[in-house]
């Protein structure tokens, strides 16, 4: 099993190898929830059968992703990231430093996985294998919350809160329970602070905004139309977050009903602020992101990922 554990600094990159005709980097964070070693190694044997050079790389600290994405000596076809959303968010962060990114590609390792549902990503090991080999692409389109590039959404409001309070090791025991046992747990005795959200100019208010690049939220559940291989950003505003009216919305949510429930509003925007009198938690692609005012816009970039 070729697995390269690497201590230096991003700028030892510079020695891989410069032929990259066909060569594959997968990269993955070994104590993340989700990941099986020989599920990757896998993987990799089914690449190198098919003719594609291939090397895992286990990260040994928190972004490192997004070092391995920025440097410009990174010399490879294919990055492969195996993970969940918040590490492809992290190696798109990185590629924004990248004068000619390499096309990215997803073994679904994380929590939600949503990004691998719109994009519909096969599970196996040799379906996945094949897939990057073939080297079909399309642009996946990004928008960007306080400059982060995000591929999924960026909120404010208490989903947000769920997600800086759900603990580490309670997330990579249960998963998505975790963010379910959290809610609960916060949901009965907070207060929900008042958003102002301007759409292109135009002023609403809520207590929870969900900036949307994709047509998932969560894992299956629909939240907008189009998807993060379309242009285009949509906002959520949810005007209530007391928990009667958040178990209405989480049904409507689960029925695919969302955009038609009593109290939300569904919109398409092109740049968007959200503020509060007092700071409100955020998220960027389900990981924590500071706290409110968020500047969110729609941009034209893209990056070439790898699709059946």
């Amino acid at each position: 099993m070729r697995i390269f554990w690497r201590s230096e600094p991003a700028a030892s990159l510079r020695a891989i190898e410069p032929d990259t005709t066909g060569k594959v980097l997968i990269v993955a964070n070994p104590t993340s929830g989700g990941y099986n070693p020989g599920f990757l190694d896998n993987v990799r044997k089914r690449l190198e059968d098919l003719g594609s050079r291939t090397e895992i790389r286990l990260t040994r600290h928190a972004g490192e992703i997004g070092e391995i994405c920025a440097d410009p000596d990174l010399r490879v076809q294919t990055l492969v990231v195996a993970g969940g959303d918040g590490s492809i968010n992290e190696a798109l962060t990185g590629f924004q430093d990248h004068p000619d990114p390499p096309r990215l590609a997803v073994i679904p390792f994380g929590t939600a996985n949503v990004l691998a549902l719109e994009l519909g990503l096969p599970r196996s090991a040799k379906a996945l294998a094949q897939m990057i080999h073939r080297g079909n692409s399309r642009p996946l389109h990004y928008g960007l919350a306080n400059g982060r590039p995000f591929v999924l959404m960026a909120s404010a409001g208490f989903d947000a809160e769920v997600v800086h309070a759900v603990p580490l090791a309670l997330k990579r025991r249960l998963g998505k329970l975790s963010y379910v046992i959290t809610a609960l747990r916060i949901g009965f005795r907070r207060k929900g602070t008042a958003l102002e959200i301007v759409l292109d100019g135009e002023r609403v208010s809520g207590k929870l905004a969900v900036a949307s690049n994709a047509r998932h939220y969560g894992g299956p559940f629909v939240i907008c139309p189009g998807g993060a291989t379309d242009s285009g950003l949509h906002m959520l505003v949810l005007k209530h977050d007391d928990p009667w009216s958040s178990l209405g919305y989480g049904i409507a949510l689960l029925c695919g009903r969302i955009h038609k429930a009593r109290g939300a509003l569904v919109r398409p925007f092109t740049t968007a602020t959200v503020a509060a009198a007092e700071h409100v938690a955020a998220q960027v692609d389900g990981d924590p992101f500071g706290t409110t005012p968020l500047d969110i816009r729609q941009t034209n970039r893209t990056v070439p990922v790898l699709v059946p």
